[in-house]
């Protein structure tokens, strides 16, 4: 079993930056792909930026060249550098992970809000 945390959420104006952070824990597992999903209300979830243990990264098209994904597989954390934020991107940020090659993990964190706006 894999637990995931989330932490860096909050409160930032628009053009301005956030980073998210999330650690995984647990035993008996290797983690493929770390990720963070976004859902905003009303709308479905949806990937933002992924990244494999070969490094190899998956951004959605609205946030490429805004956003970057790494990860630190000696410490197990997935962190997500948000840049020039725009109100669009409010939504509840969920940290994800899994085994396989699939961007979309089977394990998810609690998920953190993040609101743009002035």
């Amino acid at each position: 079993q894999v637990q995931l945390v989330e932490s860096g959420g909050g409160l930032v104006q628009p053009g301005g930056s956030l980073r998210l952070s999330c650690a995984a824990s647990g035993s008996g597992f290797s983690i493929n792909v770390m990720g963070w999903h976004r859902q905003a209300p009303g709308k479905q979830r949806e990937l933002v930026a992924a990244i494999t243990r070969g490094g190899v990264r998956n951004y959605a098209a609205s946030v490429k060249g805004r956003f970057t994904i790494s990860r630190d597989d000696a410490k197990n954390t997935v962190s997500l550098q948000m840049n020039s934020l725009k109100p669009e991107d409010t939504a509840v940020y969920y940290c994800n992970a899994g085994v396989g090659s699939s961007w979309y993990g089977g394990y998810w964190g609690q998920g953190t809000q993040v609101t743009v706006s002035s």
